[in-house]
């Protein structure tokens, strides 16, 4: 049986390292969708991994996923994307986005693991990847503001600094499986609706 390229609706992957700002500018995306009547769903894929990781017993907390054992977190990614779909299926037509907030590449204390594998883009079948970046400081910055996260691990500017440049290249490997464009869009301080606004008119033109 032929597989399925895309979903009715768009799926748009939103990515960036952590401390950039994603979910501020989808919250400012979020809103400029509603003035502009587009129906939009935005979703974050940790927090369905960790729902399940909950109910496991198998963490307390979401920064203690990075440190599960790669196979688990391997099932837990699987049925993240599946569940994702299945939501948005029941609340989305043609005319609608689906927005998932992730990581392209997580580091985690066995190395960098590809946070968009081909078996969950399989689920996903994204029309596109955005990649929300900024300066490295500025991540830094943010990252040691955010009391409730545990992001030490990080390496501050310097480690921020290589997990961009490794994180935009996983976003582009990972585009080649579904022909998913690429949207690299620079989330400034105190510029997070300049940004929400810059990607909204990138995937209201896919």
């Amino acid at each position: 049986m032929e597989r399925e390229m895309r979903h009715p609706f768009k799926v748009v992957i939103v990515t960036g390292v952590p401390g950039v700002g994603k979910t501020t500018v989808l919250n400012h995306l979020e809103k400029l969708a509603g003035e502009r009547g587009l129906k939009v769903r935005i979703v974050n894929f940790g927090t369905y991994m960790l729902e399940t990781a909950l109910r496991e017993g198998l963490v307390s907390h979401r920064d203690e996923m990075r440190k599960l054992p790669l196979r688990k977190q391997l099932e837990l990614q699987a049925l993240a994307a599946r569940r994702i779909i299945e939501d948005a299926a029941g609340s989305l037509g043609e005319d609608g986005f689906l927005l998932i907030d992730t990581h392209a590449l997580v580091k985690t204390v066995a190395g960098y693991w590809p946070g968009l594998p081909k078996h969950v883009l399989d689920e996903l079948k994204p029309d596109m990847i955005a990649v929300i970046e900024a300066s490295p400081e500025e991540i830094a910055a943010r990252q040691a503001r955010d009391k409730s996260r545990v992001r030490s691990d990080i390496g501050g500017a310097e480690g921020a600094a290589r997990l961009m440049e490794y994180a935009r290249a996983a976003a582009f490997a990972s585009a080649v499986h579904y022909a998913s464009t690429v949207a690299v869009v620079e989330n400034r301080e105190g510029k997070a609706e300049e940004a929400a606004r810059n990607l909204l008119e990138l995937i209201t033109r896919l």
